[in-house]
């Protein structure tokens, strides 16, 4: 959980992003409140990716302003690990999550592992802790993506595709997860195609295809 007072709403004014030559949002204004989760929906292409690169600060966009962001960062989770030459155990990948907080080749402090630990516990995959990261199923590596965001304990919490082909329990899982970062005040965001994960989010936003 966030350790400061959260940030106002996070807003997009007017907002324009391009994938290559490809323009994928076109003019965008939107905005996303603190303390609720907002879902972001639209077909394949639409641009949700991109929004919450943008958003992450991943992706620069060609035109507009958002304002908002916390001066610390966001947790962006996407649906994949960099690739790594390095066997990546469960633990590990979540206490990447930690590496915002020190410099990433300090070991952890404890209340860094103590972070860890509770969101291994929180996605039910602290019994897996100890298994690499290429050995897990869907919703097993969905739920580990998503304790490395919660690990960060950031005021803005982005996720692409939570609950993409998981399980209905992982997808619950998650979407309780989501709920409860934005009861304690976070800018909760997820993109989302699964109808179960949309209906329990507090806000909607549709992209259409620019």
């Amino acid at each position: 959980m966030p350790t400061t007072d959260p940030p106002p709403a996070v807003r997009l004014d007017r907002v324009t992003a391009l994938r290559g030559e490809r323009t994928v949002l076109d003019g965008l204004d939107a905005t996303f409140a603190a303390g609720q989760v907002t879902a972001l929906t639209g077909p394949n292409g639409s641009g949700k990716s991109t929004l919450l690169d943008v958003v992450a600060g991943v992706l620069r966009p060609t035109a507009g302003r958002i304002t908002g962001l916390p001066s610390d960062g966001v947790a962006h989770v996407s649906q994949s690990v960099p690739p790594t030459t390095l066997p990546l155990t469960v633990r590990a990948t979540v206490a990447m999550g930690r590496w915002r907080h020190r410099a990433w080749w300090r070991p952890l402090g404890r209340d860094d592992r103590a972070v860890v630990d509770a969101q291994l516990e929180r996605m039910a995959i602290a019994d897996l802790a100890d298994r690499p990261l290429d050995e897990l199923s869907g919703g097993q590596r969905q739920r580990t993506l998503v304790a490395l965001g919660l690990a960060q304990r950031a005021r803005v919490l982005l996720v692409d595709e939570p609950t993409a082909g998981v399980d209905a329990d992982s997808a619950a899982l998650v979407v309780a997860a989501l709920a409860a970062e934005a009861a304690d005040g976070v800018v909760v965001v997820h993109a989302a195609h699964d109808p179960a994960a949309i209906a329990a989010a507090d806000a909607v936003v549709t992209l259409p295809v620019p």
